[in-house]
């Protein structure tokens, strides 16, 4: 079993990442988040929230509909231009973007693994990727509308009414978590191509002879960030777009990639200079003006735009591979502990004793006012600390009989095993010292 079937494994039996649907089949390209997951996926956010907006002076944040007026993504670019080259096999008429070239080279293999060689596809044609809807009671062509194929559209057309609402200067920011929606020709490899996915998107404004220099700053930073969260350096490098490739509205883009099992290094984090073309585009077609002007020189411009771009659970699956551990007698994921579902399980030891299970409540009630923390009185207590192993848990806190003599747990760190007996009022400067 590869690294990828295990953790996948793993997260539906641990409860991070369910199939949707699963009882009639699933969908591809759609994943629910389980109890473990949606803790992951919030102390991610939480954490990048905090990095961007809490600690800066310069950003601050918004909450755009995830339906636009279908107008914006016309002057975006995205009802003509938000495609995928699609191409059909011919043998088995499954359908695949013509610019994935691993995923078509498997595609080969297999039906070579079947003796099948005569392998022809279709000339590629464009497909457009916005999941399109309508809005009122009437199904016309006046009536479309489209899911959001990106976060940043809201944060363009909000950007007057941000500065004139707060007190922001040219250079700031404004910073979105949110759902995103892309009808992806091929979604697969588990987390990491989805069609329905939440992003996070910092758009920084500056002005255009600043955007250089800014550009490389949010590089470093974007970098330094997921150093940070613990992922291996040797797993991460920078790649620029090649001209080919570039979004057309970008003055330079590079990606932030993690090297994965079998697919190799994959954009993580998209960074791109998208010049002045949003906010000039959106000017045009709706007829707003969105120029600034220069309080020093009086010179009127439009802002550039620098836009740092992950997606929330792509970083899921790259967290999932750095930490994951298999040893001889346990499997581990090893999070950082402020990305830990769970930062502290309790549980007594013995769940057949009232006693015990009363003592222990109380202190598993008493660490829920400080920290994400879970309750297991299920089997016996190997069992259990092996769960909170694959789980992700750093710590586990047991209560037994000497508990209830002398008000001392024992407390067991996830990365050692090792035990140790501290007193009751110290569990949470224990806990913080050993972060």
């Amino acid at each position: 079993m590869s690294i990828i079937e295990e953790i996948i494994a793993l997260t539906k039996r641990r409860g991070f990442v369910f199939p949707t649907s699963d009882i009639y089949g699933g969908i591809a390209g759609f994943y629910d988040l389980g109890p473990a997951g949606v803790l992951l996926a919030k102390h991610i956010k939480d954490l990048w929230w905090k990095d961007l907006v809490q600690l800066r002076d310069d950003v601050v944040g918004l909450d755009s509909s995830i339906i636009l007026h279908p107008k914006t993504w016309e002057a975006s670019g995205h009802v003509s231009a938000f495609t995928d080259p699609l191409v059909e096999c011919k043998l088995c008429h499954e359908r695949m973007r013509a610019d994935q070239e691993d995923e078509i080279a498997a595609h080969i293999k297999n039906h070579a693994n079947k003796g099948e060689t005569n392998v022809l596809w279709t000339e590629p044609r464009q497909f457009n990727l916005l999941f399109k809807t309508y809005v009122g009671p009437v199904e016309d062509s006046k009536s479309v509308a489209y899911l959001r194929g990106e976060t940043c559209q809201g944060i363009y057309s909000n950007f007057a009414s941000v500065m004139a609402s707060t007190r922001v200067k040219i250079p700031f920011g404004i910073a979105q978590i949110g759902k995103a929606f892309r009808n992806e020709v091929t979604p697969g490899k588990f987390l990491f191509r989805l069609r329905e996915f939440e992003q996070m998107e910092l758009e920084y404004f500056v002005k255009p002879n600043e955007a250089t220099t800014t550009f490389e700053y949010w590089k470093e930073e974007r970098m330094k960030w997921y150093l940070s969260l613990g992922l291996s350096k040797d797993k991460l490098r920078f790649r620029q777009h090649e001209a080919t490739e570039r979004a057309h509205y970008a003055a330079d883009s590079w990606d932030i990639e993690y090297d994965f099992p079998d697919w190799g290094f994959k954009e993580l984090e998209g960074i791109a200079n998208r010049t002045d073309y949003d906010l000039k585009t959106h000017g045009k077609w709706s007829g707003k003006d969105f120029s600034v002007v220069d309080s020093d020189t009086n010179e009127r411009y439009i802002p550039y735009v620098i836009e740092p771009s992950v997606g929330v659970s792509r970083l899921m699956l790259a967290l999932f591979i750095n930490s994951f551990v298999k040893e001889e007698k346990r499997t581990v994921l090893a999070l950082k502990p402020a990305l830990a579902p769970y930062r502290v399980a309790v549980f007594p030891l013995l769940a057949n004793k009232p006693e015990l299970t009363s003592k222990a409540q109380s202190i598993y009630h008493d660490m829920k006012k400080q920290y994400s923390a879970t309750w297991d009185d299920r089997g016996n207590i190997g069992k259990r600390y092996l769960a909170q192993d694959e789980i992700g848990t750093p710590w586990c806190v047991t209560i037994d009989f000497t508990t209830l003599e002398d008000d001392t747990v024992t407390i067991r760190s996830r990365d050692t095993t090792k035990q140790d007996r501290i007193s009751i009022p110290k569990l949470s400067d224990y806990i913080e010292r050993n972060i």
